[in-house]
């Protein structure tokens, strides 16, 4: 096969899958917009018997807070485990990693009496706790990855100037690693916002304190047959998360294909 028809090929198959993945969203969007006739009111409307503007709110407060705090401490951990050399790192790696494997809806009904027993059900703490300590399992294995990839003779001429692991982890490999960090961070961004079965099971008697996903489904149990006000409901909560990705999807390719420094 020649360069040409190889290059032709693979475009035609992404061409095809472009589709398969563009359609349902472009049904969605005709549906919301009332198309051909182009209303905007289906939006207007859902929003203000969604209550849309609270659970967006909640939703903001729940995934900034989340994403810094497990931001931080997944850098600061694969940092240390990626570059570190200590008795039992391979026993605390493990342990992160299996923060990975166990799903959510094993932990979920043991974790709601822990949290209730500790009065943190119904509350932002409840919702923000079990996302960071998920988060950082994540982050801290996509960290340490990265962080383990540096070539050695970067820390070994940082050190030989005269920087500490904190100035060297902060002022050398942090801004090094803005690809694999931002990957890292958009990712715990979309699985922060998307997050349905944690407040369903944790927030069960104040309405104010309902996440974007969680308000969608009460808004749907409303609206079944109103198509079009389910469909704008569910673009309004989409649209953060695609906008965050439009503006990162360069970063985030490239720390997907690399996101390490390599000699």
């Amino acid at each position: 096969m020649t360069g040409r028809t190889e290059r032709f090929v693979n475009h035609a198959i992404l061409a095809v899958f472009a589709v398969i993945a563009v359609f349902p969203m472009i049904g969605i969007v005709a549906q919301a917009l009332r198309l051909p006739d182009l209303d905007f009111a289906a939006f207007g409307t859902a929003w203000r018997e969604g209550h849309f503007a609270t659970y967006m709110r909640n939703s903001v407060i729940v995934t900034v807070i989340t994403v810094v705090v497990a931001a931080v401490l997944s850098i600061t951990a694969g940092y240390a485990l990626g570059t570190m050399r200590f008795r039992g790192s391979g026993a605390v790696f493990l342990l992160f990693l299996a923060g990975l494997t166990i799903p959510t809806e094993a932990i979920v009904v043991p974790l709601y009496f822990d949290l209730r027993s500790a009065g943190l059900d119904n509350t932002y703490a409840g919702l923000i706790l079990p996302q960071v300590a998920m988060s950082v399992a994540f982050g801290t294995f996509w960290m340490r990855a990265y962080f383990r990839s540096v070539p050695r003779s970067l820390l070994e001429a940082a050190r030989i100037d005269g920087a500490s692991s904190w100035t060297t982890l902060w002022r050398v490999l942090v801004p090094v690693g803005r690809p694999a960090i931002l990957t890292m961070l958009l990712l715990t961004t979309m699985w922060t916002w998307n997050e349905f079965l944690l407040p369903l099971v944790i927030i069960n008697s104040d309405e104010g304190l309902r996440t974007a996903p969680l308000g969608l489904s009460f808004f749907q149990g409303t609206h079944k047959t109103d198509y079009s006000l389910l469909m704008a409901g569910a673009l309004i909560i989409a649209a953060p998360i695609v906008i965050v990705y439009v503006f990162l999807q360069r970063q985030f390719i490239a720390g997907m294909l690399s996101g390490a420094v390599k000699e």
